[in-house]
C-alpha cells in the first residue's frame, strides 16, 4: 500500500550581503548537517503560516513569505513521501538564534558552502531555482553527507 505525502515548507532567505540562511540539524535524522530552515505544515495551516511559524521556531526571525521558488519530493521511509515547497522570504524582525531542533543557525556565503556538511541535493536544487550557490559541485558534497533534503522537515513538531 502506498504511503502518504507529508507536506513541508522551507525558507530561502539571503541577507544584504547575499549570504544564505542555513540551520544545522540538532536531532536525527541528519544531526549535524546544514539545511534550509523549515518543517512540516500543521493541519489547518497554509504554507505561509507554516513558513512564518517554522522560521520563528528554528531561527528566532520573523519573516514575510514570498514566492514559491521550487519544490522537491524525497522519500521518508515507510513508503511515505515528503513534499517540500521552498519559498523565498524576507526577514522583518527578530534576532537570529537557533531554536527548536536547530543546533546552529547562520548566514553562509556561497564561498563558504564548500566547507559545510550540507544535506544532499540542496545545493543543486537552489542552483536550479536561481539561488547563487557559487562553484560548489555535486561530487564535493554528495560523497559523505547522507540523506536528502528531507531532513528539514522530518522532525515531528518542527
Amino acid at each position: 500500500m502506498p504511503g502518504s505525502f507529508i507536506p513541508c515548507v522551507g525558507a530561502v532567505i539571503t541577507d544584504e550581503q547575499g549570504r544564505l540562511l542555513l540551520i544545522k540539524r540538532g536531532h536525527e535524522p541528519g544531526a549535524g548537517l546544514w539545511s534550509l530552515p523549515g518543517g512540516r505544515i500543521e493541519p489547518g495551516e497554509t504554507d505561509a503560516e507554516a513558513l512564518v511559524r517554522e522560521m520563528r521556531e528554528e531561527t528566532g526571525l520573523e519573516v514575510e513569505p514570498g514566492p514559491l521558488l521550487g519544490a522537491v519530493r524525497r522519500p521518508a521511509g515507510n513508503d511515505d513521501v515528503i513534499d517540500i515547497r521552498d519559498y523565498a522570504a524576507t526577514v522583518t524582525g527578530g534576532t537570529l538564534i537557533p531554536g527548536d531542533d536547530a543546533a546552529d543557525a547562520r548566514w553562509v556565503s556561497a564561498a563558504d558552502l564548500g566547507s559545510l556538511a550540507i544535506t544532499e541535493g540542496l545545493v543543486e536544487a537552489l542552483a536550479d531555482w536561481g539561488v547563487p550557490v557559487g562553484e560548489r559541485r555535486a561530487g564535493t558534497y554528495r560523497r559523505n553527507h547522507g540523506p536528502l533534503r528531507k531532513l528539514a522537515c522530518e522532525q515531528l513538531g518542527s
